[in-house]
């Protein structure tokens, strides 16, 4: 059996963390051993981690598979989308196309901690005058 290039990245976001994995293939996507459009409950997260793949047009020409843990589901795309970015480098694909697009920088909002005396981070207790 001929040996596949397997190339491996990482990305995260918020507290998500993606472990994405990218052959040579036929386009299919699979988050934690299931199918991307069964795992994520909204098409645009879909859509939303595909970009990469749809920016330099090789929609159909790898095949991915990711592990993701920690957060929500927006988290995770977010996490899966760098991963598949990064893979795609390793793979040897256009880092130009994709470094304008913004697809290689993580994004580094997350939720602020709270604050002791506040009821959040930064949501102060009701003021009585009287």
């Amino acid at each position: 059996m001929a040996k596949t290039k397997v190339s491996y990245a990482t990305g995260r976001r918020k507290s998500s963390t993606a472990r994405v994995y990218i052959t040579a293939g036929k386009g299919k996507i699979t988050v934690n051993d299931r199918d991307v459009n069964e795992y994520f409950p909204h098409a645009t997260l879909v859509l939303d981690l595909k970009q990469p793949l749809t920016i330099l047009g090789v929609d159909g020409k790898y095949d991915v598979k990711c592990f993701v843990n920690g957060g929500g589901y927006t988290g995770q795309a977010g996490a899966i989308r760098l991963g598949i970015a990064r893979a795609l480098l390793v793979a040897g694909e256009d880092r130009g196309a994709l470094k304008v697009n913004g697809m290689l920088t993580r994004n580094a909002r997350a939720k602020e901690r709270k604050k002791y005396g506040l009821k959040k981070a930064r949501r102060a207790p009701q003021f009585s005058k009287r």
